[in-house]
């Protein structure tokens, strides 16, 4: 049985859960998501706290009930924790000459290519951009989805990878890059 789906989710003040024909939703102050559960798993809502059950009469085997029970206790507290404080996400752009800048949720970025890249933000998400005099540009993302604002965050870093050598790229804010020599220092 997973330990993390023996835990209680706790509904803060102002948010709502509602559960109809097998899908979960959640609002709240930042927001509305749903999400859709397996019959397997059994949701029940008292005394403002939310249990995952296993059901043991479904015919899924025991091994995919016992990681759907984690799995989507595991995503419903993310709805939850997301409608009622949010998620934040920093990325930095690290390397000469590479900027990043937005209106609304159309953002542009120069990494060292031939050409500019925009990506255009679902309106889900909110986007910020800071560009100060000696310090590398930044992104910020706020979001109520989670799995949302992780994937926007990948498509991004994906523009430019981080690479070892001289440790360029979008970095997320505080990530440390574990850096290589290089051929002329291993030549010696």
């Amino acid at each position: 049985m997973s330990r993390i789906g023996k835990l209680p989710i706790a509904i803060p003040a102002g948010v709502t859960v509602e559960q109809k024909n097998g899908v979960v939703t959640v609002k709240g102050p930042k927001g509305e998501l749903s999400q859709k559960v397996d019959p397997s798993i059994i949701m029940k809502m008292e005394d403002g706290n939310i249990t995952f059950e296993i059901d043991e009469n479904s015919p899924v085997n025991i091994k995919q009930k016992q990681a759907f029970h984690g799995l989507y206790r595991s995503l419903i507290n993310n709805m939850v924790v997301g409608v009622s404080q949010g998620f934040k996400k920093e990325l930095e752009l690290v390397g000469v000459g590479y900027r990043v800048s937005n209106q609304g949720n159309i953002v542009e970025f120069s990494l060292g290519y031939t050409h500019p890249i925009f990506i255009e933000l679902p309106k889900e998400v909110k986007v910020e951009t800071k560009s100060e005099r000696n310090q590398n540009p930044q992104i910020i993302l706020e979001s109520c989805d989670k799995q949302l604002l992780g994937l926007i965050c990948a498509k991004i870093r994906s523009f430019r990878m981080p690479e070892p050598y001289k440790g360029k790229g979008v970095l997320f804010k505080g990530e440390v890059i574990r850096r290589k020599s290089g051929k002329s220092a291993s030549a010696k």
